[in-house]
């Protein structure tokens, strides 16, 4: 799910890919006329995507079926109010966040969703892993090692990091997909970032003496 991050500019604004679908107006006519061939080719662009990101926040593949079958519910029920502003996949995004930080709040009260370690020291610890061959970088125990350490990341983190640098989203699309300013998304980007080179430091240490 999560690949390894390879240097790039932390103020870069230039990540936009096919992920990040243009409003159509065409596509969008089509949903508020609730042509079922608009529904299914936007589910085929993104359901996999919102399905990533809320197993990624949740942890738990069965509740993250229900996120994006709430997701789509939620474009059905609003695609009437939906006025183009932002991209349809921006604001699925946004929906199936919002859905997902419910969801925790209900299952874990007395966790701080918010909690950005504001207090923690700048992490000081790093491992320059483009040393590692590029086979490496991608073999299945070193996925595994990312992974782990995206998850001690918190929410409110591991959220920015997916969007940016797992989907790919620009720095605007995450700050409309998680309702915060730009200027915080390259915050959070920045420690997110900072805190999985710290975290992986020492397991990819022990793999360059291997």
């Amino acid at each position: 799910m999560v690949t390894p991050l390879k240097d790039k500019s932390e103020d870069d604004d230039a990540i936009v890919t096919g992920n990040a679908m243009p409003c159509d107006k065409e596509l969008l006519a089509a949903l508020k006329r609730r042509e079922p061939e608009a529904l299914e080719k936007v589910f085929e662009r993104f359901s996999d995507r919102i399905y990533r990101l809320a197993v990624g926040l949740l942890h738990d593949e069965q509740q993250a079926d229900g996120v994006v079958q709430n997701t789509f519910l939620a474009l059905i029920e609003n695609v009437d109010r939906f006025e183009g502003r932002s991209n349809i996949g921006t604001w699925l995004y946004r929906v199936a966040y919002n859905e997902c930080m419910g969801r925790l709040r209900r299952t874990r009260p007395n966790m701080s969703l918010d909690n950005l370690d504001d207090d923690a020291p700048i992490p000081n610890v790093f491992f320059d892993w483009q040393e590692l061959p590029e086979e490496v970088l991608h073999s299945a125990e070193v996925r595994e090692q990312i992974e782990q350490a995206v998850q001690e990341l918190s929410p409110a983190l591991r959220a920015v990091f997916m969007l940016r640098d797992v989907e790919e989203l620009s720095t605007k699309e995450t700050a409309e997909a998680l309702g915060i300013s730009e200027a915080a998304v390259k915050v959070r980007l920045h420690r997110a970032r900072l805190a999985l080179r710290e975290r992986l430091a020492g397991y990819f240490e022990e793999y360059a003496r291997l």
